[in-house]
């Protein structure tokens, strides 16, 4: 139809070309589109003419102005576009070109379509080079958004890229890491599924397979494609093709044998289109649809359908014979009946007659009105709320296309306008395959999808889903199941990040998140739990009064204590006994005040440690053992003297008497104090929490401050007990029977054997056990003192009384 300014439209109402064979000695025959009629594009083919003739009835857009079409077909194939593009651009249509002169009424101002991707790319090529704008309904490819390349490119459908985007979102938000991929093997499927592995991929999304397809590949290589998807262990499948590609993998999978259960996740390009509902192992399928819309009239339009209107057009003839079965009297077609006029449009169901859920017809009308605004904008003004409109100025392309990037409008509630790419607001519906109560597949939505809102807040799901084979619930597809808190992930060699082992975490590390790539150790003070998913405090040990070996070595504290005091008192009553006498009774009180005092230090060693109770233990245990070792050094020395004394001559016990014996105990006693007030003042023993010895908890102990000042005191007792143990070998062979030498040397014999043995174990116990062995060692020592000197003795007062006379212990009786 001429006009005042001409709109060019491009459908692919048939979905193949005849393939033209070259033997370049003759004309090549025209190109010809064949196959089946594509309803829906035929639909949206009309719908412009619709919204072309509704804008030229209005009196507010373009008022006077009458807009012309040429819609051409492009079979959905490459070389016939280029082939319209070209012809669009010259503008010597055979319609419109008498050959009297150079109609510009057949210079398009602008281009409707194409419905596909690659045929748009080489359409605008060409047309982008003479600034011819091109508005298409259904070309998605995210390429197209690159302006360098197409500066003249708009769309009323949003880009593959927010599509993309959306499908790797729905597909996390279900939960699903493996998944196949097969996309069409065209602008369309290449760039829209190259731009969702990359964000599926963001996503943490793992693809088992991605394979591609076409619909003029030999069927083998559809045939692999389906084998693929039967073999594979994913469960869900996202494919990014076309209708007509998916219509022939389809076709594929429903032979035998018949594929697994899929969970099919479908773009716009073939999830909405009514035609796939046939294949009834898809159930479930969702996908991402352009929302429904509803333009009032246009049903009525596309039903007006004359015999007189199909008779004139070969399209609307091949689309009404291919529906009715029949054949018009003009048809080349002889094996069908002839068309006898019973026949009804109305009753007819197909997408073209189906207006309920107008998605990619709504997006030509919008692309319509566009390019009216366009050309409205550069051609009217307004005056005094007037619109006037200048028929006879004449305007480049260029103006429109300027004009198209400024449009902003709204048509039936629909918003209209561009970005700086000649991209729409990106909203999508979601839709869901659910069986009917009639048990027949039908595309319900389910919710849909907004990329203008926040992150997390584009997708909206407001009904059910029903999922493969009619599950209620959401089916799962990962290669390894989600790791619990207490392993971490190890991926598995050769495979996906997807795919993975889950290996519990190390000793003294947690995990506690699923699917934690790797452990963290706890605090210091901290230690897993069993199942290694939390840290929990350490347990805290030192040696306790209220355990076994704190008990048992405390109640031998006591009793050794007990032991001392029991002696004392049986040596304070028969103190005026030759016995108690002839062994020194002052030297032997204090030796067992000493004792007394070294089996209750050890008491000082149990419990929990204090910044008191580790300096006292260190200093009581040093100075009363000194103080014990110098008792019994003063003994020793008495017997020496006392022998010495009675050679003929000698007075030298008047330097050994009870003076002198005092003074010595005093003397060595005091060098320890002196040695412990150095230790303590410079670098005194502290509490602390070893953390080393053990990993699993904390060892509450005294540490020495000065290493130096305890070897120091341990050195000093050692000095003083083998000075006193030599002595004491030098004195065991005295005569007469008060010699205490041989007990001194059996008593320090076990005391140094103790303590040499004491520091190795010392050093090598760990935590509460070496508190253990230097009370263990302490009450060795104490015990072999007072049972080496103290109980011969109390065996001949107590059972023994006729040995306890002068004349005994003087060796003068026979025996």
């Amino acid at each position: 139809m001429d006009g005042d300014y001409v709109i060019g439209g491009v459908f692919s109402i048939h979905m193949y070309m005849d393939t033209v064979k070259h033997n370049y000695t003759t004309m090549p025959e025209a190109l010809k589109c064949t196959g089946r009629i594509d309803s829906e594009e035929l639909g949206s083919s009309r719908a412009m003419i619709f919204a072309i003739e509704e804008i030229n009835n209005s009196t507010k857009l373009l008022p006077g102005i009458r807009l012309g079409y040429q819609i051409h077909d492009s079979c959905a194939a490459v070389p016939m576009a280029v082939k319209i593009a070209f012809q669009l651009t010259n503008g010597l249509d055979h319609v419109f070109y008498t050959g009297d002169n150079c109609s510009r009424s057949g210079m398009v101002m602008a281009v409707v379509g194409d419905s596909g991707s690659t045929p748009s790319i080489s359409m605008s090529r060409i047309i982008g080079s003479f600034n011819i704008p091109q508005v298409s309904h259904f070309a998605t490819c995210a390429c197209l958004s690159n302006k360098q390349q197409f500066p003249s490119f708009f769309r009323t459908i949003p880009s593959d890229q927010f599509q993309a985007e959306a499908l790797a979102k729905l597909v996390k938000q279900f939960g699903w890491t493996w998944i196949g991929a097969v996309h069409s093997d065209s602008d369309y499927g290449n760039n829209g599924m190259a731009s969702f592995l990359k964000a599926a991929y963001k996503e943490g999304i793992c693809v088992e397979y991605s394979e591609s397809f076409y619909r003029t590949y030999p069927r083998s290589r559809i045939q692999r494609v389906a084998d693929v998807i039967r073999r594979s262990t994913a469960i869900v499948v996202v494919a990014f093709a076309s209708f007509g590609d998916m219509t022939l993998l389809m076709e594929e999978l429903s032979h035998e044998p018949s594929p697994p259960p899929r969970q099919w996740i479908g773009s716009e390009g073939w999830v909405t289109d009514r035609d796939m509902l046939k294949y009834t192992f898809c159930a479930g399928a969702i996908g991402f649809g352009i929302p429904r819309s509803v333009i009032p009239g246009l049903r009525d339009f596309l039903l007006d359908l004359s015999p007189t209107k199909v008779a004139s057009s070969p399209i609307l003839a091949e689309f009404w014979e291919d529906a009715f079965n029949c054949r018009l009297e003009k048809s080349a077609v002889t094996d069908k009946r002839l068309c006898d006029g019973t026949e009804d449009i109305q009753q007819l169901q197909t997408p073209y007659t189906d207006t309920s859920q107008l998605r990619i017809t709504n997006m030509v009308y919008k692309a319509v009105y566009a390019i009216a605004h366009a050309i409205h904008n550069a051609v009217c003004q307004e005056t005094n709320s007037i619109t006037q409109c200048d028929k006879l100025s004449r305007i480049e392309s260029k103006q429109v296309l300027i004009q198209l990037k400024n449009v902003n409008f709204s048509q039936n509630g629909y918003h209209v306008s561009f970005d700086a790419n000649g991209d729409p607001v990106a909203t999508y519906e979601l839709v869901n395959w659910q069986k009917s109560k009639s048990d027949s597949l039908e595309i319900v939505t389910v919710g849909y999808y907004d990329a203008s809102l926040s992150v997390g807040q584009e997708f909206h799901i407001n009904k059910n889903l029903t999922w493969m084979e009619g599950w209620t619930q959401v089916p799962a597809s990962v290669c390894s199941d989600s790791c619990p808190p207490g392993t971490h992930k190890v991926l598995q060699k050769g495979k996906p990040i997807c795919c993975y082992d889950c290996i519990p975490c190390p000793e003294g590390e947690i995990s506690n998140a699923t699917d934690l790539p790797n452990c963290f150790p706890c605090p210091n003070e901290f230690w897993p739990n069993a199942r290694r998913d939390t840290c929990i405090p350490k347990p805290v040990e030192f040696l306790s009064f209220r355990e076994v070996l704190g008990i048992i070595l405390a109640a031998f504290s006591v009793c050794g204590a007990f032991l001392s005091i029991t002696i004392a008192i049986v040596f304070f009553r028969h103190r005026t006994s030759p016995i108690v006498r002839a062994n020194n009774s002052e030297l032997s009180f204090l030796l067992l005040f000493s004792l007394t005092l070294c089996f209750l230090c050890s008491l000082t060693f149990i419990g929990a440690p204090s910044e008191w109770s580790c300096m006292l233990r260190h200093t009581a245990f040093g100075i009363t053992f000194v103080l014990c070792i110098s008792c019994v050094l003063g003994k020793t020395i008495v017997v020496l003297m006392a022998f010495k004394a009675t050679l003929p001559g000698s007075n030298i016990m008047k330097w050994f008497g009870p003076l002198q014996q005092r003074m010595t105990v005093v003397s060595f006693t005091f060098i320890q104090v002196l040695i412990c007030t150095v230790w303590l003042v410079v670098s005194p023993p502290f509490p602390m929490k070893n953390l080393t010895t053990y990993k699993d908890r904390i060892i509450l102990e005294c540490a020495l401050g000065s290493a130096l000042g305890f070897w120091a005191v341990l050195g000093y007792i050692g000095l003083l007990a083998v000075f006193c143990f030599v002595l004491a070998v030098l004195a065991r062979k005295l005569p007469d029977n008060f010699n205490e030498a041989k007990f001194i040397t059996f008593s320090m014999l076990i005391f140094c054997a103790v303590w040499i043995t004491f520091i190795p174990a010392y050093v090598s116990s760990p935590g509460k056990f070496t508190v253990a062995v230097e009370i263990f060692a302490i009450l060795a020592s104490s015990f072999g003192l007072i049972l080496c000197i103290f109980a011969p003795k109390c065996f001949i007062i107590l059972f023994k009384p006729e040995k306890n006379t002068k004349k005994h212990l003087m060796n003068k009786s026979k025996n």
